[in-house]
């Protein structure tokens, strides 16, 4: 990594945690940008290098992270095993379960998983438009499977953080996949590869990797 990107990367990273730290000390409107600079250590001149305003800096990993999530749906695996990383991602998600709630008491929760789940919907039709180009389209529009998915990875997610996370991640990816995968029979027939081992995904900055576990 050159020396501008790792500098790059520092200083997103110091306002995203900035921010998180704000968050669960005090309301969401509350927060001024010079609050976060302050906070952070950084100049006016440089957040705005980055970010348009304290929004856009709260959303701007959370989209990044959805990203690595989409990377890591694996359409062979329909019907056979499990084919979306939803272990992985509530793993990661459980230790943010305090900012989670800090988020609710701003207001900015409902918000942030509408424009999630949003978001994970066009990551989705895109991975699924590709995976079935050239092979029998489905009878439901790509785009309302994908819409779909993403709603219900956002809907298991909610009621897991709003009812304190009663299930391990293990469980709660058990569950979805029974749910889902019905939905999704259409793609049963393709052939079978290996899951990757790990899932590289990006939160508040930093890269972090998750271990896939087997079934």
């Amino acid at each position: 990594m050159k020396k501008d990107d790792r500098r790059v990367t520092r200083t997103r990273v110091a306002l995203r945690h900035a921010l998180i730290q704000l968050i669960q000390e005090k309301h969401f409107d509350e927060i001024t940008v010079q609050n976060i600079i302050d906070r952070a250590n950084i100049g006016r001149a440089t957040f705005y290098a980055h970010f348009r305003d304290k929004e856009d800096l709260l959303i701007g990993d959370w989209e990044q992270f959805l990203d690595g999530f989409v990377q890591f749906i694996d359409w062979k695996k329909v019907g056979k095993t499990r084919f979306i990383p939803i272990l992985e991602f509530f793993t990661h998600l459980k230790d943010f379960h305090h900012f989670y709630r800090a988020l609710v008491r701003s207001s900015k929760a409902e918000r942030l998983f509408k424009r999630g789940s949003s978001y994970l919907a066009q990551g989705i039709e895109k991975s699924l438009t590709d995976f079935l180009e050239n092979k029998p389209q489905p009878s439901i529009p790509v785009s309302i499977l994908a819409n779909h998915l993403a709603t219900a990875v956002f809907e298991q997610l909610k009621w897991w953080l709003d009812n304190d996370m009663p299930y391990p991640p293990e469980r709660m990816d058990d569950i979805f996949h029974e749910l889902i995968q019905p939905n999704f029979k259409f793609l049963a027939e393709t052939e079978t590869d290996e899951i990757p081992n790990e899932f590289l995904g990006f939160h508040h900055g930093q890269k972090t990797k998750f271990v896939v576990i087997h079934q």
